[in-house]
């Protein structure tokens, strides 16, 4: 792999670069596989071979080698998420930034996939995480993988940034994933190469600026914000710096290292400016920076008035919850025919960003009502929000790879609605009837190829 001498050249002058061993790295083809398990949902340890922990992320592990993820079940179960070592960082951020996790409201504001929304549903689990995509068939990856994570208080939005200026001051903390040049994953993906010229750094720079002034007023005084991108220009990062510091009023805030981790700490040119970079031969990640901000102006929330909610009836509450045993502190209410949940704290705050933003999805589709029946939802079977006393019936590998082609299944259950679980987490739903079993595994999650 050769990587491109305009960019060896450009960072020359950055702290922490190392030319020679830069682009030794890179031709070596090695790869590192990391994932991030899910605290929510636990699994027996000798399951996923693990080869030592990702230091400044708690849950985030190497593995010894890739396997095929698309078949193992425990990742459609949303108990690990496929993620890049060094962008796990940003858990190392949050828990020093903001350790008091409790009632904040916060915004990924480039959400897609969802390994920064997923990581950050898990650190605010009694706050309320919106993730947000303008690319409407990301935004609906989006909703996938964050649906398997399971997170009940969480909202997927498929909006520009500038459409969150209608929320001024309203978000604790704003995460920007920002779209780049893509030279921090040269090793992850060579063809990445093919795309990279220093024109495309200037664009993107441009571009995060834009998106970056777009949104910031919606992060309220003294909030703080997490800028991040995969490249390693200059352009693009503390360049990026410098300009919210002289432009949107933003502060540089600092975080602890340990000097074991090999993360080199940079200054900004022109306002010193604090970041964070990681480089492939110093550490066992990607290439990857990240910045953290605190605002320290702002317009002020205004409260508005929200859209009205369609709330359930008492006689459709009182059926749903004959229907299924599901555990307490839960609104309801309805969208598209459908039921969906959200813990009560955050109900108020559904009708206020559905007034302002376009939702692909509020907390947890529970199911809909049919006549005297609830058929329910695949979202609430991944979602923790069942009781575990509802019937279950626990399979094997080969029946759950079955399960997610959407296939046929031979099983013995009690009739009706049945939970499968794998390495008891749950997968979907069947309906045993007396001659046949339905798989009702979502078509559009289903895999593929055999």
């Amino acid at each position: 792999m050769q990587v491109p001498q305009a960019l060896i050249q450009s960072l020359q002058h950055i702290a922490g670069f190392e030319p020679s061993a830069f682009e030794q790295v890179h031709a070596s083809g090695d790869q590192v596989v990391s994932i991030r398990l899910n605290p929510a949902k636990p699994i027996p340890s000798p399951i996923i071979k693990l080869n030592g922990g990702v230091p400044w992320c708690d849950h985030g592990y190497y593995l010894k080698e890739r396997p095929f993820f698309t078949f193992d079940p425990l990742l459609h179960a949303g108990a690990y998420y496929v993620q890049e070592a060094s962008s796990m960082f940003v858990w190392q951020a949050l828990q020093q930034l903001m350790p008091d996790q409790a009632g904040k409201k916060v915004l990924d504001v480039c959400a897609a996939p969802g390994g920064k929304s997923t990581l950050l549903a898990s650190h605010f689990k009694d706050g309320l995480v919106v993730a947000n995509e303008v690319i409407k068939n990301r935004a609906a990856i989006l909703v996938e993988n964050i649906s398997k994570w399971g997170t009940a208080a969480a909202v997927v939005t498929n909006n520009d940034p500038s459409h969150f200026q209608s929320l001024p001051g309203y978000f604790d903390l704003i995460l920007a994933d920002a779209p780049c040049s893509g030279s921090g994953l040269f090793r992850k993906d060579p063809d990445a190469i093919d795309h990279w010229s220093e024109d495309n750094v200037v664009l993107c720079s441009q571009r995060q600026q834009r998106i970056l002034s777009d949104m910031l007023p919606a992060l309220k005084e003294e909030g703080i914000l997490i800028y991040s991108t995969c490249s390693y220009s200059e352009a693009e990062n503390e360049a990026i710096a410098d300009w919210l510091i002289a432009e949107m009023g933003m502060k540089s805030m600092t975080l602890e290292l340990n000097a074991d981790w090999g993360i080199i700490e940079t200054s900004a040119k022109d306002s010193g400016a604090t970041g964070y970079r990681f480089y492939p031969n110093r550490l066992m990640g990607e290439g990857f920076y990240l910045a953290a901000f605190q605002k320290q102006r702002s317009e002020g929330y205004k409260k508005q008035k929200p859209n009205q909610i369609n709330f359930l009836s008492k006689n459709e509450i009182q059926q749903l919850e004959a229907s299924l045993p599901l555990k307490e502190g839960l609104s309801y209410f309805l969208q598209s025919g459908a039921i969906r949940g959200i813990p009560e704290q955050w109900m108020a705050e559904i009708g206020l960003l559905a007034s302002h933003l376009y939702i692909k999805k509020a907390g947890v589709e529970i199911g809909s009502l049919k006549g005297k029946d609830l058929v329910p939802a695949h979202e609430l079977a991944l979602s923790g929000l069942i009781k575990s006393h509802f019937s279950s019936l626990e399979i094997d590998l080969e029946q759950a790879l079955l399960y997610l082609k959407r296939k046929d299944l031979v099983l013995n259950g009690p009739n009706g609605w049945n939970l499968l679980q794998y390495c008891g987490l749950s997968l979907g739903w069947v309906k045993v009837l007396p001659n046949r079993i339905n798989n009702y595994y979502p078509a559009q999650w289903r895999i593929l190829k055999d």
